[in-house]
Parts: C-alpha cells; sequence; structure tokens
C-alpha cells in the first residue's frame, strides 16, 4: 500500500495516450512523470491528488501535474462509471507549449498544474465532448485536439487549485505513513466506532504523533476524515433507493439527527433534498 511509481508505457511515434482504466477494486496511491487529464463520471467518488482529499458528484474533471501523487479516481465506487485518463509526456510543455509564444496560456495551465486543478461547470460541458471525439481520433488530429482541450482549460475561470503547495513525490519519498493502510483501515471499520489509537499503532505512531501528522497532510482531523468518508458511501446509498434513516445506521452513525446535520454540513443539501435533487 505504499506509494507506486506507475510506469507509463505510451506507444512509439506519440507524445500521449488516451485510455479508460478501471481499478475500482484496488488502492493506487502512484505518481508519475507524466502529466494527466482525468475525467470520471458517476454517482460519487473520493478526489484524492496531493494533499487534497475530497469527494466528487456526478463527474470530476482533474488535472494532475509531473509527479504528484494521487489516488485512483474510481477507487471504491460501488456503482457504474465511465472514466478517460490522458497522460501526457513532459515534451509537450517543455519542448513545444514552452517554445510557441501563442501558447502562453497553456504554459501557465501546467505551471498550476502542480497543485491539481479542479474544473467545474462550463469548462466541463465544453472538454466532455472533446475528450470522447479525442478518444476516437488518432495520429496528427489526436494532437490537434489535445491542444483544443489544453485551450480550452487554460482560458477557464471555472476551477479549483486543490492544494497550496507544491505536493510532488519529492515529499513523500521519505514518508513513514501509508495511507493505504489507512484506508484500509477506514474501509473495513467506517460501519462501526473507528479507533485512532488503533490505527496510530498501525501505522508505527503514538496516538498524538499521528493525529498531528494525519491534520498536517489532510487538514482534517482523523474523525473529520472518517465522518466524510461515511458521508460519501451514504450518497452512493442514498441514490440507491436506500432511505435516510438505513443509510445513516449502515455507514456508522447512531444520531439521524447527527447524520442530517453534518450531510447537510459536507454536501450542501439534506439527505432527502439530496437524493431528490440528484436521484435522476
Amino acid at each position: 500500500m505504499k506509494i507506486q511509481k506507475e510506469d507509463v508505457i505510451i506507444e512509439p511515434g506519440q507524445s500521449f495516450r488516451v485510455f479508460s482504466p478501471s481499478l475500482r477494486n484496488y488502492f493506487y496511491w502512484h505518481y508519475h512523470p507524466e502529466f494527466e487529464l482525468i475525467y470520471i463520471e458517476g454517482l460519487t467518488g473520493i478526489r484524492h491528488v496531493g494533499r487534497h482529499i475530497s469527494s466528487f458528484m456526478g463527474n470530476d474533471l482533474v488535472l494532475i501535474g509531473s509527479n504528484i501523487p494521487h489516488l485512483n479516481f474510481d477507487y471504491g465506487l460501488m456503482t457504474d462509471y465511465q472514466q478517460i485518463v490522458v497522460q501526457i509526456k513532459d515534451i509537450i510543455p517543455k519542448d513545444l507549449i514552452n517554445n510557441i509564444e501563442e501558447f502562453a496560456n497553456i504554459q501557465q495551465l501546467f505551471k498550476l498544474s502542480v497543485f491539481g486543478i479542479a474544473f467545474h461547470n462550463e469548462t466541463k460541458e465544453l472538454v466532455i465532448p472533446k475528450l470522447r471525439e479525442l478518444q476516437r481520433s488518432s495520429n496528427f488530429n489526436r494532437l490537434i485536439k489535445l491542444l483544443e482541450i489544453l485551450d480550452v482549460l487554460s482560458k477557464s475561470k471555472n476551477y479549483t487549485l486543490l492544494n497550496e503547495k507544491d505536493t510532488s513525490v519529492k515529499l513523500y519519498l521519505n514518508d513513514k505513513l501509508r495511507m493505504g493502510n489507512i484506508y484500509d483501515y477506514i474501509q473495513h471499520n467506517y460501519q462501526e466506532n473507528t479507533d485512532v489509537n488503533e490505527i496510530a499503532g498501525k501505522v508505527g505512531l503514538s496516538t498524538a504523533a499521528f493525529c498531528r501528522y494525519f491534520k498536517q497532510q489532510t487538514k482534517m482531523t482523523f474523525t473529520d476524515f472518517v465522518n466524510q468518508y461515511r458521508i460519501n458511501v451514504a450518497k452512493t446509498m442514498l441514490l440507491q433507493d436506500i432511505n435516510v434513516s438505513e443509510a445513516c445506521y449502515n455507514v456508522g452513525f447512531q444520531s439521524l439527527s447527527y447524520f442530517n446535520k453534518l450531510f447537510k454540513k459536507i454536501t450542501g443539501f439534506g439527505p432527502l433534498e439530496f437524493k431528490k435533487r440528484f436521484k435522476k
């Protein structure tokens, strides 16, 4: 479960690849020198890029910079989903984009990608059809369509930077805390009372050291992290016709009123409002 370097294989004569991986049952906390654009369409899932952890709803479009650790976006998904991933050799920004003045906006886009960039609203609406066209294209047309996508992204104002600082792999190579162990523990214990003392022992830290480290890495307490994970699972349950009370107790909450309050705090909607709005 430690961080892994992915050896990206791009066919000879090409500078990037487009594919649709399916790794929902595999915790793949990894990095690679290639830049990566990810589009995933599913009910709900986890977005973990660098030190940023959150959930997405419906679909997600994220650009990740070179050597930024990230979790596969389909990890743990319990419903059907579609995914398009574009992995880009660094020769495109280094040898092509940086040498042409007309690509100034795209140069800036690649510089910002070190923080991880999540795109929203109209930007996703414009880019998603182009990604589907990219999948069907070949040779020179593929490169032109990729440049069109990068141009749209570079001019977008509808985005969020996921991290405040550079989170490239050099910051993680000596990391003794294995996020895989934490995810694995939560996945197997979220329906019960998770114990911070137990998980601290599993990763070889005292409870106090674990709490400090975890807060530093994720900007959340361990309890908040577990609750966000539970709410993320509950969202999927609600959209699968499980009622609010069942979802509440199935994911480990003992109080329905607390579940309702926390659900609204995290998602912006009460559970029933969420179900009505997104079930279709």
